[in-house]
């Protein structure tokens, strides 16, 4: 089972930055509200960027290294 590092772009044009094993099923949680306490109210979201990672462990790592960037830094990061 793989981890994914996702960021997910609100209709405030605010992100937010999660981890999952399954993307599909938590974007439908995120957009349903029960997601994220963040993310309820924020929609439609957008899913604008996908990273897998080896386990939890570095999933949650690299979700900590995404959130301290600044927005400038993170529009870089998904930028094709």
């Amino acid at each position: 089972m793989g981890w994914y590092v996702y960021i997910l772009e609100c209709a405030d044009a605010t992100y937010y930055t999660g981890i999952t094993t399954d993307i599909e099923r938590r974007i439908a949680a995120h957009e349903a509200g029960t997601g994220a306490k963040y993310t309820k109210g924020r929609g439609p979201l957008n899913l604008i960027y996908e990273e897998e990672c080896a386990d939890r462990s570095s999933a949650s790592k690299r979700e900590i290294e995404i959130k301290a960037l600044s927005k400038a830094q993170k529009l870089a990061l998904i930028s094709p």
